[in-house]
């Protein structure tokens, strides 16, 4: 798993700058070559070549022409536009507010017909109660959002919620049963939670995971994560948001989450487990 994002956009953007290097290489062409082809300073060429700046979407066309490679352009751009998008600071993302964060995510969630999550701190928001998600985003907005408009920001989460009633959909969630125990909000409003995750997971397309709090285990707790299809993970972290579209990172964290739920209980062991962190509410 990543340990922050801005080094996983690192480590894409190299990927990128040895494509681009060995697309050169295969045209026969050195840096001064490619560099008097594009009317670019030899320094241009070396600093995308090595991934030390990010090149432009007409950089590479200009790249590829020169290498005699205009039919990959639109592949590079779009390898570049996955780049780009893929991590998002939480400042950038919320300036505006959190209803602006919440409604942007609703055509990925429109468009998913399989649904996987892993939480090991908060309780996923298509799970989530009213009460709870007016706990979670009110510290969210207290900590780094100076724009109020959480009560906004929870009624388009709820509206969210509609995909869990669609049996097209398939949803999978694995919480770590520490989630259970986290005291966010009031215990009212945690016990309201725990018995919302219990109701939601009698639904026949939803699957709910609990993931024991033991000595022995063989994988440690990681970042939350969501995956959508096969097409998309995205990764909460503290500082931001990250967005992963290559086939091989999807995959790697479908593994993660194959071998995760392999650790959980599920059914009556699950529910028992909900329901003892209810009981120990009081």
């Amino acid at each position: 798993m990543p340990a922050s994002g801005s080094s996983h956009v690192q480590a894409a953007r190299k990927v990128l700058a040895d494509r681009l290097r060995e697309m050169c290489e295969d045209a026969g062409l050195d840096g001064k070559q490619l560099a008097a082809s594009c009317g670019w300073h030899p320094s241009k060429v070396s600093r995308i070549a090595t991934g030390k700046t990010s090149p432009s979407a007409d950089d590479l066309r200009a790249w590829c022409h020169a290498c005699g490679k205009d039919e990959e352009t639109a592949d590079v751009i779009a390898s570049l536009r996955a780049v780009e998008g893929m991590w998002v600071e939480w400042r950038r993302m919320e300036r505006a507010g959190l209803r602006r964060a919440q409604e942007a995510v609703l055509p990925l969630f429109e468009r998913t017909h399989r649904f996987r999550a892993y939480s090991s701190w908060l309780v996923p928001g298509l799970l989530q109660t009213r009460g709870y998600t007016e706990d979670v985003l009110r510290a969210v907005q207290l900590r780094r959002v100076p724009v109020d408009d959480v009560a906004d920001a929870v009624a388009v989460r709820m509206e969210r919620q509609l995909v869990l009633r669609n049996g097209q959909r398939q949803f999978a969630f694995l919480l770590e049963e520490s989630v259970l125990h986290n005291g966010l909000g009031s215990a009212e409003s945690q016990v309201g939670q725990l018995e919302r995750i219990v109701s939601a997971s009698a639904l026949p397309n939803v699957s709910v995971g609990i993931i024991p709090s033991r000595l022995g285990r063989t994988r440690m707790p990681v970042e939350g994560f969501w995956i959508f299809d096969t097409a998309q993970v995205n990764v909460e972290l503290i500082s931001g948001h990250l967005t992963l579209t290559q086939p091989s990172e999807v995959a790697t964290y479908a593994d993660a989450f194959a071998t995760l739920a392999s650790m959980a209980v599920h059914g009556a062991k699950a529910r028992a487990l909900i329901t003892a962190a209810i009981h120990a509410i009081g």
